[in-house]
């Protein structure tokens, strides 16, 4: 057969896949292919080009018109760097080796040697399997990688909207973290959402018709109005509560939560929810926080107007009830605000302290600041190394296993056993970092609610009203007409400790003309006793 009288067809593929990261540019294939085709005298018919993957078949629309237009004579052969160029996958290998025992296909010209019809075919065949092996092999390692870094508390994908994919300069590890222009307005997102009073699609009409909300620029787009599908998949997602869904398994993610795991309960069972949302005409203060503790369902308000005699007019007043659970029997009657707010105003007299017990407490937190910071530092250094020891277990029983030096079973038990402590070594370290780092600043800001929150209550609007409400606890229920609240446990060592302190101060100011030198001394006594109840100063 002479070579020289057929007709090829150039092909040049490089896809953005992980396995076509080390070959070599189009631009370069071609450069080097016509330098090829010249020294073997080689007609090219065409140049095409293309950025498919070849790991599964029908992916190629110019490769399959190329094999179509062979068949049809308008060429003999084909020119390309190497057979994994034109198949990673049976069905296309197979479909190649078959028109060329047909002598369809007269010549497979690759940079290193010709394939023909009269070749042995299991060469052929030996090599585009090594191709497909190789794809199937890089799928398990990737797997496997993936699994990894879902193990280590990060999701093996792109950020949802609202974070970054971010690469830590300094250990080159891929973080997800928070995009500083989008993360506090979906987090608004998810405020609309969780006051029932919207639903998806018209908080898609918000966000970007009213905010002018755009998504992230990137190489191949972004920089548009959020669509609609990716709200709903925003709010069923839980990556916003700090967990994610990696291979049929739930992790806890190393990311910053946007919403906690009760808002997104509660966001779920809104969507849940049939029909048209409840009229926005008014606003109101609790809506979606309390439930009936007879039949589970959340308290929701209503205004109804009256004529009162005595004042001669219309007044109008605001019910709060609960939305009656159609399977549960339920006989709770409503509540009126006034009546809720006294019992929230009673709630608030538990926490208030004097003014003076606020100073003393920043001025002894302010004293052993430094004495925190060291020691837990030292906590943190010992938990770190603890750390490092428990992963370099894990990856060398890993390697041993690559090495075939241990059973699946032994692995198995074993690197669950170091997987499930690396979770909670990670677990204790951010909690220590955390609190290193932020406890004069939590401890201060429990003492400015317990002196200031009452007044913010009584002076703010809905919103403030609702944020100082949540505050106080979680799990709020009303039954018989009464309020319970599953207090916050930072709030707990002051309903302890401060009415007694309080009793004693006040006896202290009233005897205070008698004998000042006493004073001063039980003053002193009194401020180390308040600095000094457990887990006063600690959240």
């Amino acid at each position: 057969m002479n070579e020289k009288k057929l007709k090829y067809f150039l092909y040049a593929r490089k896809s953005s896949e992980s396995e076509d990261r080390q070959v070599q540019s189009i631009e370069d294939q071609i450069k080097e292919l016509k330098v090829k085709a010249l020294m073997l005298g080689i007609t090219i018919k065409e140049i095409l080009q293309e950025e498919k993957s070849a790991k599964k078949p029908d992916n190629r629309p110019i490769f399959s018109d190329m094999l179509k237009r062979i068949k049809q004579g308008e060429a003999d052969g084909i020119l390309c760097w190497s057979l994994n160029r034109l198949s990673r996958n049976p069905v296309d290998s197979g479909a190649l080796s078959w028109m060329l025992q047909q002598n369809i296909l007269k010549c497979i010209q690759t940079m290193d040697r010709p394939y023909l019809p009269d070749d042995n075919v299991l060469l052929f065949n030996v090599e585009t399997g090594m191709a497909n092996q190789f794809i199937i092999d890089l799928k398990k390692v990737c797997m496997r990688g993936m699994e990894g870094k879902a193990d280590r508390g990060w999701l093996p994908s792109r950020a949802p909207i609202g974070y970054l994919n971010e690469k830590d300069k300094i250990e080159g590890t891929n973080l997800i973290v928070e995009d500083p222009e989008r993360f506090n307005l979906v987090r608004k997102m998810w405020d609309l959402m969780l006051t029932g009073n919207y639903v998806v699609p018209q908080i898609y009409k918000i966000v970007n018709e009213e905010w002018g909300f755009r998504t992230k620029r990137t190489k191949r787009g972004g920089d548009v109005p959020i669509p609609l599908s990716v709200l709903y998949i925003m709010f069923t997602n839980l990556f916003y509560a700090g967990r994610f869904m990696w291979n049929g398994k739930e992790y806890q993610g190393k990311h910053k939560a946007m919403v906690t795991l009760e808002e997104f309960d509660r966001v779920q069972e809104i969507l849940e929810k049939k029909g048209k949302p409840r009229s926005k005409t008014h606003e109101f203060s609790y809506t979606c926080l309390i439930r009936c503790e007879v039949c589970g369902s959340f308290y929701t308000a209503i205004e109804k107007t009256k004529f009162v005699k005595k004042e001669d007019k219309n007044k109008t007043y605001t019910y709060y009830g609960c939305i009656k659970n159609k399977e549960i029997k339920c006989n709770q009657e409503t509540l009126k605000l006034e009546n809720l707010e006294d019992q929230i105003k009673l709630e608030f007299e538990k926490y208030t302290i004097h003014p003076k017990f606020l100073e003393w407490a920043k001025d002894i937190l302010n004293k052993n600041n430094d004495k925190e910071i060291e020691d837990r530092t030292k906590i943190y250094e010992t938990q770190h190394k603890d750390l490092v020891k428990t992963q370099t277990e894990l990856d060398n029983l890993v390697r041993m296993r690559y090495k075939g030096q241990v059973e699946d079973e032994f692995y198995t038990q074993e690197s669950n056993h170091l997987k499930g402590k690396i979770t909670r070594l990670q677990e204790n370290l951010r909690h220590t970092e955390t609190r290193a780092e932020q406890w004069i600043e939590l401890t201060e800001k429990t003492f400015k609610f317990a002196l200031y929150a009452r007044k913010w209550f009584d002076e703010g609007d809905i919103h403030t009203r609702k944020e100082i409400f949540s505050a106080l606890g979680q799990n709020f229920t009303i039954k018989d007409k009464k309020l319970y609240i599953n207090q916050n446990e930072w709030l707990i060592p002051i309903e302890k400790a401060y009415p007694e302190l309080k009793a004693r101060f006040e006896s202290l100011e009233l005897n205070k003309s008698q004998d000042i030198q006493s004073y001063y001394v039980e003053l002193d006594k009194l401020i180390l006793d308040w600095c000094a109840y457990p887990d006063l100063n600690r959240n």
